[in-house]
């Protein structure tokens, strides 16, 4: 990300910096990777360190299933059953070491406690519902095509306007950036990358809670879930700046690189992980070499295991897909269109569909949240009839 800045902030760091009462506000650090990365300073009305009570931690490692069978897979991820709470309601299908995919339903609005998730940087993708991301660096809207990037070590709540939401979401053990090879040697995104730093929404509205209280926290390390209660509200900032926050990026400013001849997938590459990317694919105008194939060829993935999650539209590729759907095509056997979908798809003009794909370069493991909503029968649906 880029320098941003909000509220009110010394004019040097690491120096004094006063209320109007004359006690110090506390500056804080807020970096992902020590102290040789990017970071941002905060400047608290309190001490961020100021813990009244620490809970006993429960586990949310997922409960992966070691299945030896090398087959390409369909879940339908709105089988996952709505539940009230946030964090109950984040339900892990694929998982490595480097990445968990999470689908998540929640109804109601984290109104009573704060989240932390200090293993991993996030990345929810808003499929249904709209509502505020709220931080100790303001807040952002969202609505149906958000991406919403969240640094480790963030603690924010979510705020929904309705009952009805679905997302997305995908932990990185490794900070989630945008590609480098659409950033120049200073940051900034090129001419030729897909979207550009004016579709990028930044914290807005920050409010200062100078509060105190019983506030309860709940940070997820290491896969367990630690309640802690902290003696001050943790959205109490009187201003910041730096390169680390939360920010939105909407799959409907991601601009499409089309040619010629059909395009391979890196050209819908949105976002860099630890060992994945994420990939958007949206309308766009098909290939136009007179003889053109707009369906994509068979691939080969040895390297890596392809998931997409289909969001909405028609997907000249593929039969029978349904929202929320997610198809696991592993690395070492080849995918491709459904039969009768390449010859189907010559001469059209445009496709409307919207997607989003995480390619991993280490295998994925299921779960059993995943194994409830699987179909069986997938890997038969590029046999004829």
């Amino acid at each position: 990300m880029h320098y941003h800045s909000l509220g009110q902030i010394p004019s040097k760091r690491h120096t004094q910096y006063r209320k109007p009462d004359g006690t110090l506000y506390h500056e804080e650090l807020f970096s992902t990777e020590g102290f040789s990365n990017n970071y941002s300073l905060l400047y608290h009305a309190n001490a961020p360190t100021q813990i009244v009570q620490v809970g006993d931690p429960y586990s949310i490692a997922p409960k992966t299933v070691h299945d030896k069978q090398l087959k390409h897979r369909c879940l339908n991820g709105f089988h996952i059953a709505p539940e009230d709470d946030y964090l109950h309601s984040r339900k892990p299908v694929l998982v490595n070491n480097d990445c968990k995919i999470i689908l998540s339903a929640p109804r109601k609005s984290m109104s009573d406690y704060f989240y932390k998730n200090a293993d991993a940087d996030e990345m929810i993708f808003v499929h249904e519902g709209t509502g505020k991301l709220l931080s100790m660096y303001g807040s952002i809207s969202f609505e149906y095509g958000d991406y919403l990037i969240i640094p480790r070590g963030t603690t924010y709540q979510l705020h929904f306007d309705t009952p009805d939401n679905r997302l997305l979401i995908v932990e990185s053990n490794g900070p989630i950036t945008t590609p480098k090879r659409y950033r120049n040697e200073f940051g900034q995104l090129l001419e030729h990358s897909p979207f550009c730093e004016r579709d990028i929404r930044k914290p807005v509205d920050l409010q200062t809670f100078d509060q105190k209280g019983d506030f309860l926290f709940y940070i997820k390390k290491q896969d367990n879930i630690y309640p802690y209660h902290y003696l001050n509200h943790p959205f109490d900032v009187i201003g910041w700046d730096g390169y680390v926050y939360p920010y939105a990026f909407s799959i409907h400013n991601f601009e499409p690189i089309t040619g010629r001849v059909h395009q391979p997938p890196p050209v819908h590459q949105t976002f860099d992980g630890c060992n994945f990317v994420i990939c958007s694919f949206v309308p766009r105008l098909y290939d136009y070499h007179p003889q053109a194939i707009p369906a994509p060829y068979n691939h080969s993935n040895i390297d890596s295991d392809e998931v997409l999650y289909y969001v909405d539209g028609d997907f000249m590729s593929r039969k029978h897909v349904e929202r929320g759907m997610i198809t696991l095509h592993p690395g070492g056997i080849p995918h491709g269109p459904h039969l009768g979908t390449v010859e189907k798809s010559i001469g059209q003009k445009e496709t409307r569909e919207l997607a989003v794909m995480v390619d991993t370069f280490r295998p994925l493991l299921m779960t059993e949240h995943a194994v409830g909503i699987e179909s069986g029968d997938y890997y038969r649906s590029w046999l004829p009839g």
